[in-house]
């Protein structure tokens, strides 16, 4: 159920990703698979970190690592 759970988060954050840093996107199926990717990043490094916070708390911590994910992208994409 975890499991379940943390993929919903990752990919509901590379979704709100994908809206929240318009430009050269990647389509919706790449956006939710950064998000993925990203999420699961953002969660093993900040929740190092950071304590509790319950459902929003975590959804933002993905958000975060797919945003600095995605950003990363682009800027290796440009090289």
């Amino acid at each position: 159920m975890w499991l379940i759970v943390e993929l919903a988060l990752c990919a509901l954050a590379g979704w709100a990703t994908g809206q929240i840093m318009k430009g050269g996107g990647y389509g919706l199926l790449v956006d939710v698979l950064l998000g993925i990717a990203g999420g699961w990043i953002g969660g093993f490094l900040l929740g190092r970190f950071v304590m509790g916070g319950g459902l929003l708390g975590n959804f933002l911590i993905r958000l975060f690592g797919a945003v600095v994910l995605v950003a990363l992208v682009r800027v290796l994409k440009k090289a």
